[in-house]
């Protein structure tokens, strides 16, 4: 059972913020959150209830949700929190003053996440006294919808911990045997951008055209199946081994000639208005309510076929 007398402390009330608060109040747990901005803060409890509804529609959650309450003061946010997940701006001088004042001010055995997607570990931590206590806990957006947070942190009872936290609230850590700039999962979602705005840039096929052969295609396998799972079935009886002997070849002829684009002045007006008539008029509310929607309805069928 997760240990819900202890308060998970957030740091940072915008949109990564509010998807952990809410995740975590789902799962039963007290929820102590902090935000420089006052709007932020009057604003987090009314923020809450659109991803903590959708969240019961997938159920699996506490019998009870968790209490939230909202500080103004930092050092008052860390007061008996057991865990700390920190959604500060991407800016290091910024996440270098709340370590130092969770060290000065956190429980002693408290660990501190920082969602950070684009710092690496070694960085974050280079100022701290006790560096174990930090980990780069990167999520996926919108976090309480998609359930993979990267992990790094070279020391391995703090690993043990958050992973432990994170599969009891619902998500899938993964380990990074190293620390990389992007972690594994924008270095993958960057790669295929270059190459869907490549193809644009070249005229091979507009924007439009391209998100649909990824959604119809490969989206839809790489959905319940990774990409070196996917070309191990490629191969047949004879799974990736025999791929890689009678297609290797070929699979690096394709690589050979994917591109590297500049984002130009012309190429940005081109796929900013190929996203646009793709949109069709609807707002980014309204795409974020057709995608969180349609992750629910996905979320759902891949634990109905687990079950």
């Amino acid at each position: 059972m997760l240990d819900t007398e202890r308060p998970v402390a957030i740091l940072g009330a915008g949109l990564i913020g509010v998807s952990w608060a809410a995740l975590f109040l789902h799962h039963g747990v007290h929820v102590q959150a902090w935000d420089p901005d006052p709007e932020a803060r009057d604003a987090l409890e009314d923020r809450v209830k659109a991803p903590m509804a959708q969240l019961r529609q997938l159920g699996a959650g506490a019998d009870r949700p968790g209490r939230l309450t909202v500080h103004g003061e930092l050092t008052e946010v860390f007061s008996g929190a057991f865990f700390v997940q920190e959604n500060a701006p991407e800016r290091l001088d910024v996440k270098h003053d709340l370590y130092r004042r969770f060290e000065l001010h956190a429980e002693a055995d408290a660990l501190i996440a920082s969602s950070a997607s684009g710092l690496p570990w070694s960085r974050l931590s280079a100022q701290m006294d006790r560096p174990e206590r930090l980990l780069n806990a990167h999520p996926y957006n919108p976090p309480h919808l998609v359930p993979l947070v990267e992990l790094f942190c070279p020391a391995e009872a703090s690993l043990a911990r958050a992973e432990d936290l994170y599969r009891r609230i619902g998500r899938v850590p993964v380990r990074m045997k190293r620390e990389a700039v992007g972690h594994l999962a924008n270095r993958l979602a960057s790669a295929l951008w270059r190459e869907a705005v490549h193809i644009v840039a070249e005229g091979i096929a507009d924007v439009e055209a391209v998100d649909l052969a990824l959604v119809n295609g490969p989206g839809l396998r790489w959905a319940v199946m990774g990409a070196h799972m996917t070309y191990h079935l490629g191969g047949g009886a004879g799974g990736m081994a025999h791929y890689l002997e009678h297609l290797g070849d070929s699979q690096e002829g394709r690589w050979s000639t994917l591109g590297t684009p500049r984002l130009t002045p012309e190429l940005r007006a081109a796929l900013i208005a190929g996203v646009e008539a793709e949109a069709g008029g609807k707002s980014i509310a309204q795409l974020e309510q057709e995608r969180d929607a349609a992750l629910i309805g996905i979320l759902a069928t891949r634990k109905a076929l687990d079950t």
